[in-house]
């Protein structure tokens, strides 16, 4: 069995949570990863909160990184310069390795010139900053993670989680991803395409919910669905059903839809020989035809290379 090695980079200002969860959700990963952390010299990192940690590695082991894990920093930190400790260390890695970021960690490699001309993500509450400090760089601020190999970034805490659960699936397959987040009892797929940040999560008091109607989609969506549908079933107008719809979610009715149809069609290719057709047929788009156009414009590749990808995995 092959056992990558995952370093997580630890710098100064480091978000204690978002340091552990490369260890927490590869470490569950039955053996596939062995995580290790490192500081720029070696020595004790202070974090953001009211203590240190102490980490058993100086730098040089990012040059035996399969992948490396960018850490977050606390926003007060990030500059559009990176000290010359960092880039020392950035410098060692070898090249074609997976670097990986979560949250502001996307400053770092971008301070560094090694996102221009790509497309990444930070944390929506800097997002304006970053693009000021880093305009060559295609920010996508909306997204939970962005793979753009061998770079991804992803956004804030929990997305750390959802592009730690992606590096599973695209090395390993669905199944164990899905074993990885059953056992930290996470969601086990949140698509990078879904909206970060989202007004009004827990409806008012007293006010109606699309909740139980996103159940009921997902229940049909080898159906089709109308808006006309969804609001009826939810007991409201279009226009109240789609406003609201969008302040629970962060997306409208039909982006929505589509997204959970290339979620199922995805697993579908991932854990089943169906062919493409009928794979469309029972998630709801009219033709083999359609699906591939929505998953490229999804993920970018057609669906029988993503299948080529977890068979492979699998």
């Amino acid at each position: 069995m092959r056992r990558e090695r995952v370093v997580v980079l630890a710098l100064d200002g480091v978000y204690p949570f978002e340091l552990g969860i490369p260890s927490r959700i590869l470490g569950a990963a039955d053996g596939r990863y062995e995580v290790l952390t490192c500081s720029v010299d070696g020595g004790p990192v202070r974090t953001n909160a009211d203590f240190g940690v102490t980490v058993e590695h100086g730098p040089e082991i990012l040059a035996t990184a399969g992948t490396v894990v960018i850490a977050p920093v606390a926003p007060d930190r990030l500059t559009d310069e990176v000290p010359g400790e960092v880039l020392a260390a950035l410098a060692l890695i070898r090249p074609g390795t997976r670097i990986v970021s979560i949250c502001t960690g996307a400053f770092v490699l971008a301070a560094a010139g090694l996102l221009d001309g790509r497309r990444a993500t930070t944390h929506w509450q800097v997002a304006d900053r970053f693009r000021r400090m880093f305009p060559l760089v295609d920010l996508d601020p909306d997204v939970l993670f962005v793979d753009d190999h061998p770079f991804l970034t992803s956004a804030g805490a929990a997305s750390g989680v959802d592009i730690c659960l992606h590096l599973v699936r695209k090395d390993h397959g669905s199944r164990l991803a899905n074993s990885v987040a059953r056992r930290c009892v996470v969601p086990p797929f949140r698509d990078g395409g879904q909206a970060q940040y989202i007004e009004q999560p827990v409806p008012e008091q007293g006010a109606a919910s699309t909740a139980a109607t996103r159940a009921w989609i997902l229940e049909r969506l080898g159906e089709p669905l109308t808006l006309a549908d969804l609001a009826g079933h939810a007991r409201m107008s279009r226009r109240t059903f789609a406003r609201r719809f969008q302040d629970e979610v962060g997306l409208s009715p039909g982006r929505w839809l589509i997204q959970q149809r290339v979620a199922r069609a995805r697993h579908l290719l991932e854990s089943s020989d169906l062919t493409v057709d009928q794979i469309a047929g029972r998630v709801g788009f009219a033709t083999g035809a359609s699906l591939r156009q929505h998953l490229h414009a999804a993920i970018g590749v057609s669906p029988q290379a993503y299948r080529r990808t977890f068979q492979t995995a699998r």
